[in-house]
């Protein structure tokens, strides 16, 4: 196993690593919507999601993957009402390349935040 680390992206908030690359597969934490600086990003579903994309951009970046890699999320909604929303943004991401997905409501996130997602990518 090996623990990715990047500073272009948030620090863990606990003991945990920003990701595990284990044979070819990169596993990330989840990422919610903090600046790399560990700032939470003010606003609505959409500015979250954009910044939660900025994150696992930024970690996938490390683990030598990218978003063209990724074969599962899994996203984190605080209200489902943000569904189209953040679906709206989700799709900026992942245009032509779409992973399995799966999506669920969950009582609340670290921080408060709005949406958490996680990813599974392949490492070429």
């Amino acid at each position: 196993m090996k623990k990715v680390e990047t500073n272009k992206a948030p620090q863990a908030i606990g003991p945990y690593s920003q990701g595990i690359i284990v044979n070819n597969m990169f596993y990330s934490s989840g990422q919610i919507p903090l600046t790399p600086e560990g700032e939470m990003v003010q606003g609505d579903i959409k500015a979250q999601t954009h910044q939660v994309f900025q994150n696992l951009k930024a970690v996938l970046e490390a683990a030598g993957a990218s978003l063209d890699t990724v074969v599962k999320t899994t996203v984190f909604l605080k209200n489902m009402d943000d569904f189209a929303a953040m679906n709206e943004v989700y799709s900026e991401y992942f245009t032509n390349h779409k992973p399995a997905r799966s999506c669920v409501e969950v009582a609340r996130l670290p921080k408060d935040a709005l949406v958490e997602i996680e990813v599974v990518a392949l490492i070429r």
